[in-house]
């Protein structure tokens, strides 16, 4: 009988049977139940608010963008693994980690799904759409608005402005290539008045965000994992080596 459990240094194994186990229950509280069965799908989830080169406050739920990045080069280099499921949960966060997340997960070679549950506001429409496929819960919803420079000193010049339209547009030509929903389409709804209080932008809530062409479907999980299941098929079909062959 194999037996796992945590220790300061981390998981260690313990020979024999249920003596050894009852010792490492009374020492340290618990025993790390069987090892899940090996899967050839990860799962990566994307949640709270993006952190960018800030460390935000320690009552925020926060992704890192360093954590992501590294993640993401290790499932592309791992031959047991074979597609990416993404889960969104964001309210966005720093522009550059998100377009830098984005475009890993457009540059890989395996194929991708991302699901939007709850929310994919902001800097998380790029990620969405940066999947070979992407699907969104009937009830989440997005949020597209105009970029905005948040906790900082903003000094109100002519280059101060020409500075955000270009990072601006560097997010709108990311999601219009990634995407069916064209450039004068996105910024449409990103400048739109009215609908939100105080601000311009546009809130898409399920199949609104599939009709305005930025997500490919609504659906779940059963729907990603089935997807993804379809795209790994074409894969191994077609081959390994190009990203077209799943994107």
């Amino acid at each position: 009988m194999e037996v796992w459990y945590l220790s300061e240094e981390g998981t260690e194994q313990v020979e024999g049977g249920s003596a050894q186990v009852g010792a490492a229950i009374r020492e340290l509280g618990q025993v790390e139940p069987a090892p899940a069965p090996s899967s050839n799908v990860h799962v990566l989830s994307i949640i709270g608010q993006i952190e960018g080169h800030t460390v935000l406050p320690p009552q925020n739920k926060t992704t890192k963008y360093e954590h992501v990045m590294p993640q993401l080069v290790a499932i592309e280099q791992n031959p047991s693994i074979e597609g990416l499921l993404l889960l969104l949960n964001t309210v966005g966060g720093d522009v550059e980690a998100g377009l830098a997340i984005s475009e890993l997960l457009a540059g890989m070679t395996k194929p991708s799904v991302s699901i939007v549950l709850g929310g994919g506001h902001s800097i998380a429409v790029p990620i969405a759409v940066s999947c070979s496929y992407s699907l969104i819960a009937p009830t989440a919803t997005m949020t597209i608005h105009p970029l905005r420079l948040a906790g900082q000193l903003v000094i109100g010049t002519q280059q101060t402005y020409e500075y955000l339209e270009r990072m601006q547009e560097r997010v709108i030509k990311f999601v219009a290539e990634h995407s069916r929903c064209t450039p004068d389409a996105f910024r449409e709804l990103m400048f739109k008045t009215g609908e939100l209080l105080r601000d311009v932008g546009t809130v898409l809530v399920g199949e609104a965000a599939v009709k305005a062409g930025l997500i490919d479907a609504v659906g779940t999980l059963s729907d990603g994992l089935k997807k993804l299941n379809e795209l790994i098929s074409i894969r191994r079909r077609i081959g390994t080596g190009s990203a077209e062959a799943v994107h």
